[in-house]
């Protein structure tokens, strides 16, 4: 869907992704790159952005996906502006998804740059990192199991503790960036902006000097970053999501460079569009509860729009879908839409009309 007031600025990715391909190295401005870094999965690339440092040496801005492709696409993308990793002195992550920073271990171990992110994320991470594979699993079960799935669902979803092994893999960060914090790449004047919603830490980074914003998966260009809730995550993550999308909404940079899709100017005209889309979505949701009321967060799923038909929804896109469903639920409570049971399974129930 067009957005009025958005003009994209990065056509060539655009058509990539029209074309169902991945696009190839850009140069953004002077000293600025970004490499594409394919993932599996529906969004197909992860944009890593490369700054020249003044003195030299590289700066990254997130790194894609820890698979042998995507470090073999990382590795070339940096030979293609006649550089290598072992030039890269620092890396900025914008949050802790495996698709930003899954690289960055391996980045730190051929250069030995710094790592950096939000202290939310990096608590995040830590728990995930320090945590026994089974204790994880069983977490993550024992949390859809209290959103109302059955345990046999939940299971089949969660999946195995060999597939959360490789989280013992990601990289924990040298260094804590709190909002409004300079991060240390000479040359450049990038500055921490806190935007929690998708993660507690996710970090958008704004460069005083160019105008530009480093985007992350805060504000994306076609699509709606996921906000869910987690097993010890935000307690309310819509709803800082949406004042997250607000704040960053007031200001107008010269270009968005965001995590994925393509670049484009109009932030706040697209800031605007999220918040109209989750206020559509939580007025779908109430009606769902109005329609079904006592029900739980994965029965309330099934009785939304998503965009395919909710049976073939499973594993990790059924988790994201009922948490997602969750964190709307939790604000629509918040906005004393609708209430609780508070029983081990809570059941919701919209609250008497006024």
């Amino acid at each position: 869907m067009e957005v009025t007031g958005m003009e994209v600025t990065g056509p060539a990715q655009q058509a990539a992704w029209r074309e169902r391909t991945v696009p190839g190295v850009e140069r953004v401005r002077p000293g600025l790159w970004s490499v594409p870094v394919p993932l599996a999965g529906p969004l197909r690339w992860i944009n890593a952005y490369v700054l020249e440092l003044a003195g030299g040496g590289l700066g990254l801005v997130d790194t894609g996906w820890d698979a042998d492709d995507s470090w073999a696409a990382l590795c070339a993308g940096l030979s293609g502006i006649g550089a290598g990793v072992a030039d890269v002195r620092g890396v900025l992550v914008t949050h802790m998804h495996f698709d930003h920073v899954g690289l960055a271990a391996r980045v730190r171990e051929a250069s030995g740059a710094w790592i950096a992110m939000h202290p939310a994320d990096a608590r995040g991470l830590a728990s995930l990192t320090g945590r026994a594979p089974e204790l994880s699993t069983e977490t993550e079960v024992a949390f859809l199991v209290g959103l109302g799935a059955p345990e046999a669902d939940a299971r089949a979803d969660a999946g195995t503790p060999e597939q959360r092994a490789q989280w013992h893999r990601l990289a924990r960060p040298d260094r804590l960036l709190e909002d409004g914090d300079r991060a240390d790449l000479p040359g450049w004047s990038l500055r921490a902006v806190h935007t929690p919603g998708h993660t507690a830490g996710h970090l958008c980074f704004a460069d005083e000097d160019t105008g530009l914003f480093f985007a992350g998966d805060h504000v994306l260009p076609r699509i709606s970053p996921n906000i869910s809730t987690h097993a010890g995550g935000l307690a309310d993550p819509l709803r800082e999501y949406l004042g997250s999308l607000e704040a960053v909404g007031a200001r107008e940079p010269a270009e968005v460079l965001p995590g994925h899709e393509w670049r484009f100017r109009g932030l706040g005209a697209r800031t605007r569009e999220l918040r109209a889309h989750h206020e559509r979505r939580l007025a779908e949701l109430l009606a769902a509860v109005r329609e079904h009321p006592g029900s739980t967060p994965w029965d309330l799923a099934a009785h939304l729009t998503w965009s395919r038909p909710w049976s073939e929804y499973a594993r990790r896109m059924r988790i994201f879908a009922v948490t997602e469903t969750d964190a709307h639920l939790r604000l629509l409570a918040s906005r004393g839409l609708v209430t609780g049971d508070g029983g081990a399974v809570p059941t919701w129930t919209a609250a008497a009309l006024r």
